[in-house]
């Protein structure tokens, strides 16, 4: 089989993204190669497109969501097979003998690398990943929107688990975007009482059709003391100034 693949890719900083052919060499041991059907874009492909945080490698091929079927497997790949759906998000590789990955922190592996930091991207034919970074897909969700939950999912979701939220449990989400759209279904069909927080009442009707019990505009006055020790956990899906002491001031004991 050809190692030859082709995707898009940007050969400077701002650059556009072009046609670009590229070889994906020797397969590793514990290597999985997947036949992309599908791949988001999030903001930090952006980011990293115009070298925001200073680790980016031109030709820059980005995607970071992706779904597609594994095509050929490494002698020690584990726990998939050819032909499988499966999904790969932020990171493709981690030691998986160190303390961190032993502890099932793997993320956090200090040779950790990212689908796209110092690699090429899902906005390609093809994509090789290590394979615990591989996520098998269940037959029923659709690949072509499940791309962004292998991102921005984990990343609102996470803190569920983290922070041991239980369906008792009173969420604040702050932000009804990208992010925010997922972490206030997530949080409802977790079971918890969800307060949604925005700056627009204009988003009043989608975040109770996403699942949230209440929504705050927290541009009017004496909104954020009306919740004052209320919420066990706050997550905040957005990049912008924020009353850090009055929403910190919603959270309840141990919150």
């Amino acid at each position: 089989m050809s190692t030859i693949t082709h995707g898009y890719a940007a050969s400077i900083s701002k650059g556009t993204l072009e046609p670009f052919e590229f070889d994906l060499g020797e397969l590793g041991a514990e290597d999985v190669e997947i036949k992309v059907s599908h791949c988001g874009i999030c903001h930090s492909d952006l980011s990293m497109l115009d070298n925001e945080w200073g680790m980016s490698a031109y030709p820059f091929v980005p995607g970071h969501e992706v779904t597609g079927t594994v095509t050929a497997l490494g002698p020690q790949a584990k726990g998939l097979t050819i032909g499988q759906r499966v999904g790969v998000g932020w990171s493709a590789f981690s030691c998986l003998s160190c303390h961190e990955c032993l502890s099932g922190n793997h993320h956090l592996c200090a040779q950790a690398q990212g689908t796209i930091v110092g690699r090429h991207g899902g906005f390609a034919d093809r994509l090789r990943a290590q394979w615990p970074w591989v996520r098998p897909l269940p037959d029923a969700l659709d690949p072509v929107s499940a791309g962004p939950l292998l991102c921005g999912g984990i990343t609102v979701f996470a803190p569920l688990l983290m922070h041991s939220i239980l369906p008792s449990s009173r969420v604040g989400i702050i932000g009804i975007g990208g992010l925010g759209h997922m972490a206030l279904q997530f949080a409802s069909k977790w079971g918890c009482e969800v307060h949604a927080f925005t700056t627009s009442d204009s988003k009043e009707a989608e975040a109770r059709q996403l699942g949230a019990h209440f929504v705050h505009n927290t541009r009017q006055d004496g909104v954020l003391k009306q919740l004052a020790g209320s919420l066990d956990l706050i997550i905040s899906t957005i990049n912008v100034p924020l009353d850090i002491p009055g929403l910190l001031g919603t959270l309840a004991p141990k919150g």
